[in-house]
Order: C-alpha cells, then structure tokens, then sequence
C-alpha cells in the first residue's frame, strides 16, 4: 500500500519509565525463582504515571526532532490497550497538554499489540491524502498482568510517537506498508475483567508467526526487495525469543535487528513495542539506510512498512533524549513496590 503522495516520519520520540521490576523476583515470589525467564527486567511506570502522561512525553520528544508547533498537528491519535478511562478518550488530553487543540482530529486506537502501528497507518493515509499536513500516531501502554501469570514477566510500560508529514521534511520516507489480519483469538480481555487471557503456546504459532511472515513476505513480495536490502528491522516484543526466531525465518541475521531489540531490559510495551524498537534504531541510522518495521497484534494482525533514512536524520537525532537514554535511566524495585505501584493489592 502507498498513499497519494509522498509521506514520511518528520519526528519521532520514545518514553520509557525509570523503574524496572527484575524477572527473577517475580520468579521469586511465584515458583520460588526455578527456571528460566523470558527477559532480564520489564519497565514499570510510577504512582502517577499512566498511558496519558507517557504518550505526552514521548510526543513532546516528537515534536522536538520535528521542529513543528503542536498547533500544526491535523490529528492526535494515541493506540493502546490500557487507556485509563473506558469512556472519555486518551487522545483529546493528549492534544489538550500539547496545545493541539480545538483544530484538530483526536482519537484512540485499539489492536492489543498493533494499536500503535494502526494509528500510524491512518496517520499515514491522512497525510498521504492530502486531508491535513501532520498527523501525530502514539502507541503506548501501562500493560496488566495476573499475578503469577506468565505474562506477568514481560508486560511492561512504554512507547513512542510519530509525527507524519511530507516526505520532502522527513528522516525517514515511507516506501509502502502491507497489512494482514485474520480472527485469530489468541489473546483476550472481556468488558469488566480486570486481566487478560491468552492462549499459551497458541499465540506464537499459528499467531505471531504466521501473521509477522505473511505480512513482511508480502512487503517484500510487493516492493522487490530481500533482506539484504535492510540496514534493520524491527519486530514486535513479547519477549526474547519470538523477534528473533521470526526475524531468521524471513532471513534477517541478529545485526540487523539488534539496535532494535529492547525486550530484554524493557519487556513488552504492547502497543509501544515495535515502535519504541524503531526508535532506537533512528536513533543511530545513517542516510540511506532502509529500516523495516513489523509489528503484531492478537486478534489478530501485523502491521509491516519498509523506510529509507533521510540526509535530515543527523541534525534530528539530538534533538531529543534517545531511546537508550531512557533505557539506562533505571532503579530496580522488588516485588512488593512493584504490586504497590501496579494496585495489584485489592483493598476492602
């Protein structure tokens, strides 16, 4: 898929928060620490930090490497699976706080994993068509995990955001994007039910794997291009192993998706996933180099775009505090503050 006219990433800006709950405690308090872990650490957000004040940091961040007033933004739009309220959106206090506001359009994105790419794909066809000339996509989230669950090693807090504009003004031109989504209920949460569920071993195969595959394949297919062709790609996190074992299946080798694999210190930031991975991988791109992005969501689908890095990129980069700098800004907590800070502790 191609817009109408040439669009790309004008800025772009992670948020990571400082607290990082270690793997080995939660293996500590729930199998009495026997066995593997999934990641060293996964980011934890503070008393008074929730998807709302990440997205705006990470926007904030954005706006910065593009130079642009929030006022010029023609659309706020902010992808998650943990927005704070169930009615009132996300997205109108974001623009609220960054000053976008009365002219613009805000709204919230839900994909589970790909809510963040989904925003960047509409981001994509909105200034593609000519509607608006910057549009603002976040992914974001503050992830819950059932105590003792297995998702509760990795699901973290995060993101990034990505300001669309023209291609002429961007450090990073789109080349084309390929959706693919089928019903595939490996990962759920009903109304009023506080954790999700998921499907175990159900959600790799015939879940992210298939979906990850078929979308890049088809990326490639469209464009004509091999691995080969990409300084990195990046990959949706749920842990470790799972970027890594779909990047060797489509051919890709562990440099060029190792700028972009934060799981380990980060976890899975859900909506932030992938784009916080590209983030970090702008963060030392040179002009020229070809990034592809993949992500996935349960439900299931896969967003995947194909970039060429820009002359602009130099005098961006520092415009803004890099992704790493927000990943070595770190204090580990134990599982106590963590179930503290997480409200996991139901008092009556």
């Amino acid at each position: 898929m191609k817009p109408a006219r040439d669009v790309g990433i004008v800025g772009y800006g992670a948020y990571v928060p400082r607290y990082r709950l270690p793997a080995t405690e939660v293996s500590r308090v729930w199998t009495g620490g026997y066995g593997g872990v999934p990641v060293q650490e996964k980011s934890v957000p503070g008393l008074d930090e929730d998807t709302v004040t990440m997205s705006i940091e990470a926007a904030r961040n954005a706006l910065a490497r593009g130079g642009i007033a929030a006022d010029r933004l023609g659309a706020v739009w902010v992808g998650s699976e943990s927005h704070p309220y169930a009615v009132k959106p996300t997205s109108t206090i974001v623009a609220e706080a960054l000053g976008a506001t009365p002219e613009v359009s805000a709204a919230d994105w839900e994909f589970a994993c790909k809510a963040g790419t989904e925003a960047l794909q509409a981001a994509i066809a909105y200034v593609g068509s000519g509607m608006v000339d910057y549009a603002l996509a976040v992914g974001m989230d503050t992830a819950q995990g059932r105590p003792g669950d297995a998702l509760e090693y990795t699901t973290a807090a995060g993101g990034a955001a990505y300001i669309v504009g023209s291609a002429d003004q961007s450090v990073a031109r789109l080349e084309a994007s390929y959706s693919f989504v089928t019903d595939t209920p490996d990962f759920f949460r009903r109304a009023h039910q506080h954790y999700p569920e998921h499907g175990g071993r159900f959600t790799g195969e015939p879940a992210y794997f298939k979906h990850t595959v078929s979308a890049v394949q088809a990326l490639l297919d469209e464009l004509g291009y091999g691995p080969k062709d990409f300084a990195a790609a990046v990959f949706h996190q749920p842990n470790t192993k799972f970027p890594q074992r779909v990047a060797k299946m489509l051919g890709f080798s562990e440099d060029q998706i190792r700028t972009g694999l934060l799981s380990p210190h980060v976890g899975n930031t859900y909506a932030g996933s992938s784009l916080l991975g590209l983030t970090a991988v702008l963060d030392e791109a040179r002009p020229g180099d070809r990034v592809l992005l993949a992500s996935f969501g349960s439900g299931a689908g896969s967003d995947a775009f194909s970039f060429v890095v820009t002359d602009l990129i130099a005098e961006r980069q520092g415009l803004a505090p890099s992704t790493q700098s927000y990943v070595a800004r770190r204090k580990p907590i134990d599982y106590a503050l963590y179930a503290r800070y997480r409200k996991k502790l139901i008092m009556h």
